[in-house]
């Protein structure tokens, strides 16, 4: 298995990252449409949609509806995103009992909407806004920051978790989890910033600020995971699909990234760091 992940990862690490980071902004949300599409594929299957056609057709009806956002202001879709989330962690809190209002196919088909949408709008804004922290004007870099996040959270928390790991974060969900891998991760998430900053050259006003949207941004990173995880739970399956040999699906690795990158980008643009160029 550890052969298999390595070599998966060997062979999708340089198409991703020269997909992200060397692509111009048309060509960037191209290709990150494509990658939320084939999420979509795999939500339909956690919503319940059991045969490939219709599982085909919510992923097209997912791509239509990015391509039909195009102009659409991103602050709007950013802000119900926060809300969305805000309603996630009241649903993951109150799982299994509170399952009957979101357990039909229709209703979990309606949640990879308001998951996978406003993650592809925010990256897309990160893309193509006007970025400004410190010294440092790259929108690249601001895009790989909120992905380091998000590992830097995943690695303090499993660390602080094998540690000191007793009290559980939500164990009718994710058992593995724990709350001090929360604050492990967050405390990581912490020091993450604030080397960003003085890489950045940035004021201790900003710095603060930083630490502050990374800390909110990690978070809500928990949440995403928390989110797939109950779904999958809900559906009887471990993976979101096996599209990835070794390391499941698309959305076993992007979920925590759904939550944050739209969360991260509406609190920077909140903060001026990042504004918009025309309209999406």
């Amino acid at each position: 298995m550890l052969k298999i992940r390595i070599i998966t990862a060997l062979v999708l690490a340089p198409i991703v990252v020269g997909g992200i980071f060397f692509l111009p902004p048309h060509g960037f949300a191209l290709f990150t449409a494509a990658i939320f599409t084939l999420g979509a594929w795999e939500w339909a299957n956690m919503s319940g949609f059991e045969k490939q056609p219709a599982r085909i057709g919510y992923a097209a009806a997912i791509a239509a509806i990015l391509y039909g956002l195009a102009d659409v202001s991103a602050i709007a879709v950013l802000w119900l995103a926060l809300l969305w989330w805000g309603v996630c962690l009241v649903l993951v809190r109150s799982y299994p009992a509170g399952s009957a209002r979101w357990g039909s196919v229709p209703v979990r088909a309606l949640m990879g909407v308001l998951v996978l949408v406003p993650a592809w709008i925010g990256l897309k804004h990160l893309r193509e806004g006007g970025f400004q922290f410190g010294e440092t004007n790259n929108n690249l870099l601001v895009i790989l920051y909120v992905f380091c996040v998000v590992w830097v959270a995943d690695i303090g928390a499993y660390f602080a978790g094998r540690a000191f790991g007793k009290a559980k974060l939500a164990p009718r969900v994710s058992p593995g989890k724990s709350w001090a891998g929360v604050w492990g991760g967050l405390a990581a998430v912490g020091l993450f910033a604030l080397i960003a900053s003085f890489l950045a050259s940035a004021s201790y006003a900003e710095t603060l600020m930083l630490v502050a949207a990374s800390l909110a941004t990690g978070m809500v990173s928990v949440l995403g995971d928390l989110l797939e995880s109950m779904l999958k739970r809900f559906r009887g399956i471990k993976d979101s699909s096996r599209l990835l040999p070794g390391h499941g699906g698309i959305m076993d690795r992007i979920d925590s990234l759904t939550a944050a990158i739209p969360v991260f980008a509406l609190i920077i643009t909140q903060l001026g760091w990042l504004t918009t160029v025309g309209r999406f």
